[in-house]
């Protein structure tokens, strides 16, 4: 009674207890989550642990989450604390991509091989993760205004799809050798869709000229894209116990980006390897000059991958975190499009089986990882079923299981049943006949 009715000075001493209660409670908790995010750190990230690490970071000073060098990070425009942030960012909108193991792979590339399936986004790619990311970060008066892109398909799909998802309008200027079944997806997505120019570059230029009022967002080189695409890196260390090997496609380079930076963070021991299809090898050309420079030779079929120069910011981000890369040929990418389908009964683009296409047993890697756990990159499965068909025929070419030749057969009755009982005799069947 003395408390409920007495003065204020009575009211004090119980104030400060409580006050004081707090304190020390806070205390007892904030030790208690500092070694939890700490063995979130040594031990890969787990999807729960990663929502809680990141909110504290969001609203608290911030705790070391890894104990590695932080002076590597202090001038890069990406850091490990951004790619945890966005993982939590954006995790209601995007999957949490399987990352499986394949037997058959596996006897064939002589290691474990697990395989990160980001194609199974809704879109069809990785692409979703930075495009998510960066919307998100919008100011009220930019996302009210929209965001404008240049791309010939996976980043106007993702930008398009999220777009719509979080009510923020979304220009994409898309070259006139874009395929239009991406166009109409990204105009069924809401997104407004223009034509222009017959390259990427033309297409970006107009982008820039004629809508410089709105936001311009870059498919693999904003800060905001490579923390989006780091997200993968977390996943893969939290759903691939002491992965030894990552394998990353290489086109602009924002992907290899963000997903070395996050597996280094984790797991500094880990070899993040980029890998690019020979004719555009953009990073390679990059690293030999110690600056993004031209690398592009000729067209690739791992068309997603074909960035003539790798991104500046991506390029600084990536220096310091991959160990090495290489490169594949088109025969080589094209059969690793092959051995998924019949192996694993998935299709993926040719920039989707590039990081496949480095380990089988006639890429440029095959034979230095046995027995260590390999997480081979499937970021995309957007390919046109016209280039599909090619594109198989050429894998089977490259495996010795197709052949095309000349003949000339008499024009006389039975003359081209002579040739197909011939082809009979030698076991072969006949896929396809042209005669003139």
């Amino acid at each position: 009674n003395n408390f409920s009715c007495g003065s204020r000075s009575h009211l004090r001493p119980q104030k400060k207890l409580l006050f004081f209660g707090f304190i020390l409670f806070s205390k007892i908790m904030l030790r208690s989550l500092n070694k939890s995010v700490a063995m979130l750190g040594r031990r890969a990230v787990s999807g729960r642990l990663l929502s809680t690490a990141t909110k504290v970071v969001d609203t608290a000073p911030v705790i070391p989450v890894i104990s590695v060098s932080t002076k590597v990070h202090e001038d890069l425009p990406v850091s490990f604390q951004d790619v945890t942030l966005a993982s939590y960012r954006i995790q209601s909108g995007l999957k949490k991509t399987h990352c499986d193991v394949s037997q058959f792979l596996s006897e064939l590339c002589e290691c474990e091989i697990y395989l990160k399936k980001d194609f199974t986004q809704f879109t069809g790619s990785f692409k979703e993760r930075g495009a998510r990311n960066a919307l998100m970060l919008l100011s009220a008066e930019n996302a009210k205004k929209g965001v404008v892109a240049a791309s010939a398909g996976n980043h106007a799909l993702a930008l398009a799809w999220h777009g719509k998802d979080l009510g923020i309008p979304v220009t994409c200027v898309m070259p006139t050798s874009a395929p239009m079944a991406k166009v109409d997806k990204c105009r069924k997505f809401g997104a407004n869709v223009i034509l222009k120019g017959e390259h990427i570059g033309e297409a970006k230029e107009y982008a820039m000229k004629e809508f410089a009022d709105l936001k311009y967002i870059n498919g693999y080189d904003d800060p905001e894209i490579i923390a989006g695409a780091g997200t993968m890196g977390i996943e893969i260390m939290d759903q691939v116990k002491d992965v030894d090997v990552i394998l990353v496609p290489v086109g602009g380079a924002g992907l290899i980006a963000g997903v070395s930076l996050a597996a280094k963070t984790i797991k500094p021991s880990v070899q993040v390897i980029g890998v690019e299809p020979a004719n555009v090898a953009s990073y390679a050309a990059a690293v030999a000059a110690g600056k993004p420079v031209n690398g592009f030779k000729e067209a690739t079929i791992a068309d997603g991958l074909a960035v003539p120069v790798v991104g500046p910011t991506s390029f600084q981000v990536a220096r310091h975190f991959v160990d090495s890369s290489c490169v594949v040929t088109e025969k080589q990418i094209a059969l690793a499009m092959l051995r998924l389908i019949e192996m694993e009964k998935v299709v993926v683009e040719g920039g989707g089986a590039a990081a496949l296409a480095s380990i089988l047993p006639e890429g440029p890697l095959f034979g230095q990882f046995r027995g260590k756990k390999v997480v081979v990159l499937l970021c995309g499965g957007n390919i046109d079923t016209s280039v599909l068909g090619r594109v198989i025929d050429r894998g089977l070419s490259a495996d010795s299981r197709l052949i095309r030749f000349g003949a000339t057969v008499s024009d006389r009755p039975g003359g081209i049943a002579r040739l197909a009982h011939d082809m009979a005799e030698l076991g072969a069947s006949v896929k396809d006949i042209h005669h003139e």
